[in-house]
């Protein structure tokens, strides 16, 4: 129905459509599902199976990344004093320094540090001078950038290559225990895993000289993780350089052509490294700002870790046997290694014996092998295996880049093993449409991704059972020590804990009383001491201001973290930089012990410390401070896992149930007070009432 007006204006017409039926047509074509790599040859015509669209995964995986930010622990001591302490300096204006960021040995970035110091102003603004929410804050943040990644790199897998690929990608990514913590580490490694990640999302797509797309994308994001993370990250690149320089991939190569195709796939690459070399100029500036002089950091850490002297080198710092990622990958990855690392035979033995799989012959007549295109993108994980492997140093964080690799590695493996199942099927019944009724391939598939899965979730619930306790037993002392203190000196008051429901809370809801100022406590000298336990500590993040952190001697003979030179908490970050740019005393790049770092343990108020009851050890060194009652009280202590005494399985893995728990055995990690020196310091600071 329409109506019109005329010229007369007292006059209206209104006039009818005869109503259609017809549908609207769309002039968008829907996606080909059957355009990538690889080629499902059952059930072609049915429903494809769901895959979420870009922003349901994104919803998805943030869910699962923003609890990891949460709940997982700091699985490695460099993670805490390479980058969560400087961090903190920038914010507070003190810390634990390492030689690393010495202006004297410069491997470390401050222009990376910097990246993460938006959203700790962010939650300073917003929530207060609180250190803990800014501390999640940023490995919230961390988690927001990962699952950007991976929902790109997920949504590239299921255009480029398979839907089916792309959705086991998806699941292995969601619940995969090293994605779990690899994630929201902040490590220059995990940042090279996002790049990585993101680039591959571009190295999907078949090279072809109609655009620069594919190679600009992915050399600025390879490039990005090797200038601003680590450099040695670059290596993952290797098969898609060669790939952009010496694969046709869609192009159609002629000898009449051969020449200029040949230069101006050359020249497209050189344009693009060109481009990406940018990066180089704001993260040199950045890092020459912070330490005073002219720093490339990327080429200070391949120069200490490549062509180190007799002295010096990675090896300082430990050595590992050949099979320590092997271990490592089973621990994170579980069944998926084999799946993995089998992606390459996998892919020989689809081609002889389920050779359509990877499309007709017919159609890449004068273009690149499909074979040759999946084996590259194979390739990556192989390589940097390889190279790891040959290092005699060797970390955890070292795999993160190719995390998520692994994960397509053994997804690609996994639809091939269920199209040798059709093909055997078929084979056996003679009837393609039987196979195309059968569950048993979406059985098998289910079966591993599933397996994959529980098992990623029980090694995630290890990490928290086990593990967790350094966390939280640190967190006690802003929780309820300090405003224990405050409340009884005087200077707030608490209302007395009742037993609510089998628990302990405060009078009313802890939620209605106002936060307290724990700044009350800058002058009172309080001093938390790390003895043995020095590699656990989560960092100053978790240890309210005016409490002082030290360390005490122990066994441990090596080079420990000494203090930045301190500046004006308010000052901003030019502020920071004067203390940046001082070359510390007592630092050096031998591993060799600095006596002046410790503090002696009778001026210490508080100490974390480990203690196996079941156990006990003791030396001159490191006696149990959990034992001499007469001096140290307990003020929160939590189970630990004693691995030394626990099953491998058990110990690997967490279950319900006390079959399960009671074949483990723990330790305590505990938070003590010193009961003389606390208590001088609660009748000094106690507030005279009239």
């Amino acid at each position: 129905m329409s109506t019109g007006v005329q010229p007369n204006a007292n006059i209206q017409t209104i006039s009818f459509r005869r109503p259609t039926n017809k549908p609207v047509e769309s002039s968008a074509k829907p996606k080909n599902r059957h355009g990538g790599l690889l080629q499902d040859q059952l059930r072609r015509a049915q429903r494809a199976p769901w895959c979420p669209s870009w922003s349901a995964a994104l919803r998805i995986l943030l869910l699962i990344r923003v609890a990891g930010a949460m709940y997982s622990g700091i699985q490695d001591c460099d993670e805490v004093f390479n980058f969560w302490e400087p961090l903190h300096y920038l914010y507070k204006g003190y810390g634990f320094q390492t030689w690393e960021t010495s202006p004297e040995y410069s491997i470390r970035s401050w222009a990376y540090i910097l990246l993460h110091y938006l959203p700790v102003q962010i939650t300073a603004t917003f929530l207060g001078p609180e250190k803990r929410p800014a501390f999640f804050a940023v490995r919230i943040f961390l988690g927001l950038i990962s699952s950007l990644c991976e929902v790109t790199f997920y949504r590239a897998v299921v255009d480029r290559v398979n839907y089916r690929v792309g959705r086991y990608v998806f699941f292995l990514l969601l619940f995969n225990a090293g994605m779990w913590t690899a994630s929201t580490a902040f490590l220059p490694s995990s940042f090279a895993m996002y790049a990585n990640t993101l680039a591959f999302a571009y190295a999907l797509e078949p090279p072809s000289s109609s655009g620069t797309r594919r190679t600009l994308f992915a050399t600025l994001a390879f490039a990005t993780g090797a200038v601003l993370g680590w450099p040695f990250a670059i290596a993952v690149a290797i098969p898609f350089v060669i790939e952009e320089l010496l694969v046709a991939g869609a192009d159609k190569i002629t000898p009449e052509n051969q020449t200029s195709w040949f230069i101006g796939r050359w020249k497209r690459m050189a344009t693009s490294t060109g481009v990406a070399a940018l990066l180089v100029i704001p993260v040199v500036a950045l890092d020459t700002l912070f330490y005073g002089k002219i720093t490339v950091v990327p080429w200070n850490i391949v120069k200490y870790n490549v062509f180190p002297d007799s002295q010096r080198g990675p090896e300082l710092y430990g050595t590992e046997p050949a099979h320590f990622y092997l271990a490592n990958m089973l621990l994170n990855f579980n069944v998926l290694v084999p799946f993995a690392l089998l992606a390459f035979p996998a892919l020989a033995i689809t081609h002889k014996v389920d050779n359509k799989r990877l499309g007709e012959r017919y159609q890449y007549a004068d273009k690149s092998s499909p074979y040759t295109l999946l084996a590259l993108r194979l390739a990556p994980v192989y390589l940097w295996l390889a190279i790891m492997t040959l290092q005699k140093h060797k970390e955890e964080r070292f795999l993160y880049p190719i995390y998520p690799l692994i994960c397509f590695n053994a997804a690609v493996t996994v639809y091939l093993a269920r199209g040798w199942l059709e093909t055997a099927f078929i084979a056996v019944t003679s009837s393609p449409y039987k196979a195309s009724r059968s569950t048993l391939f979406s059985q098998f598939t289910l079966s591993v991704v599933a397996a994959s899965c529980i098992l990623s979730v029980s090694r995630i619930m290890a990490h928290w059972k086990y593990y967790h306790a350094p966390m939280s037993v640190t967190h006690a002392l802003e929780a309820s020590e300090v405003p224990r203190l405050l409340n009884v000196t005087g200077h707030v008051f608490l209302p007395p804990r009742v037993a609510t429901e089998g628990r302990s809370k405060r009078h009313s809801d802890e939620d209605e009383h106002p936060r307290i100022d724990l700044s009350l406590i800058a002058d009172w000298g309080l001093r938390l001491c790390v003895g043995k336990e020095w590699y656990r500590f989560p960092g100053h993040f978790l240890v309210p201001d005016g409490v002082r952190v030290d360390w005490i001697k122990s066994e441990f003979d090596g080079m420990l973290p000494g203090h930045f030179a301190e500046t004006p908490r308010g000052g901003g970050l030019l502020e920071r930089v004067k203390g940046t740019r001082v070359i510390p005393k007592d630092l050096n790049d031998l591993n060799k012990e600095a006596p002046r770092l410790y503090a002696d343990v009778a001026q210490c108020d508080y100490l974390l410390d480990l203690d196996f009851p079941q156990h006990p050890t003791t030396s001159v060194l490191e006696p149990r401070y959990v034992a001499d009652a007469a001096t140290w009280e307990r003020v929160e202590c939590q189970p630990f896992l004693d691995a030394a005494h626990s099953p491998l399985l058990t110990r690997t893995l967490w279950m319900p149930g006390e079959i399960w728990q009671r074949r483990n055995e723990y330790g305590e990690f505990c938070l003590l007070k010193h009961k003389a020196n606390v208590g001088q310091k609660e009748r000094e600071h106690t507030v005279r009432r009239t």
